[in-house]
């Protein structure tokens, strides 16, 4: 009979510390739970998210497709695809040259209202949003609820009251009819005031009142920079407001050479209605692309100015 082996007694591993020069490996999280820089992905939101990118471009590709069409092929060809012709540079020139090149005083007339309308009442809330925000006075929050509660008023709401006290004043059938109301803005007054409260540190202002620097200086120098990416989304939004403008010009002027293009192309489009009149259909879609691309080239251009801003506030400690 054998003797029995020894049986080997397993030992305990002893458990190694971590090697100062090298790191410990990270944890993989799990998928689901996602992370900032990884944020998980929802079908959903992709969804709706395409939906309102079609929602968005479509309009736009049928206006650019039909403004390449003649008058007839643009009642005979299928809206979202070219017609047998190609006469966009046509439609241009026909636009810009029909009753006398109205088009272009239009065009003129809209652009004075943008720039004295949408450029003052841009002034207008940067200085009072910076005045709100960085100084104290009595009647400060009664100010605060005046503008939202004039914020949440539509201007439709206030479209007859202000025809009233114009006509009182013999302002209506001019520019200023439209140029004076369009300086108000609520929403950009509000909008700077919020943005000047975070943007313009309290203590860069009291360093350069001390250096002697007087309070138009301070605010020229040193928080108008400051300013600029708040200011660039103002301009914008009064920008848009104004040239897209419509039921405040149809009140105030009945004189076609102060239309803006809003009057003058709903006028061409009225035409093909009345006894007589000649439908143009084709230079309304035209004039129509003419008036977005403005618009779409000023939201390039300031969206530079938003990028550079976020750029400087993120590397501020």
């Amino acid at each position: 009979m054998g003797t029995p082996t020894p049986t080997r007694t397993s030992r305990p591993r002893r458990r190694t510390a971590p090697s100062p020069l090298r790191p410990p490996r990270p944890r993989l999280r799990s998928r689901r739970g996602g992370s900032p820089a990884h944020p998980r992905r929802s079908a959903a939101l992709t969804l709706v998210t395409g939906l309102a990118l079609l929602y968005s471009l479509v309009p736009l590709a049928w206006l650019i497709i039909n403004a390449t069409k003649s008058q007839q092929s643009l009642l005979t060809s299928f809206g979202l695809w070219f017609g047998s012709d190609f006469a966009l540079f046509d439609n241009i020139a026909a636009t810009l040259a029909y009753d006398d090149g109205v088009f272009v005083r239009w065009l003129l007339n809209t652009v004075l209202y943008v720039v004295a309308g949408a450029g003052g009442a841009t002034l207008l809330a940067m200085l009072g949003g910076y005045a709100l925000a960085k100084f104290e006075f009595p009647g400060r929050r009664a100010v605060f609820a005046l503008v939202l509660g004039a914020a949440a008023v539509p201007g439709t709401a206030l479209a007859v009251p202000t025809f009233l006290m114009f006509s009182q004043m013999g302002l209506t059938n001019t520019p200023w009819a439209v140029i004076v109301p369009s300086l108000i803005s609520p929403f950009g007054l509000y909008l700077m005031w919020v943005f000047a409260a975070q943007a313009v540190p309290k203590e860069l202002l009291e360093a350069a009142r001390i250096d002697g620097s007087g309070e138009i200086r301070t605010f020229f120098t040193v928080a108008l920079p400051l300013l600029a990416p708040g200011t660039a989304t103002v301009l914008l939004f009064t920008m848009v407001a104004t040239w897209n403008n419509y039921f405040l010009p149809l009140i105030m002027i009945r004189d076609p050479d102060w239309f803006p293009l809003t009057l003058g192309l709903n006028a061409w489009n009225a035409q093909a209605a009345t006894i007589g009149g000649e439908p143009v259909f084709h230079l309304v879609i035209t004039g129509s692309l003419l008036t977005v691309i403005p618009l779409i080239a000023a939201f390039l251009l300031l969206q530079r100015y938003w990028r550079s801003g976020l750029t400087a506030g993120s590397l501020k400690g």
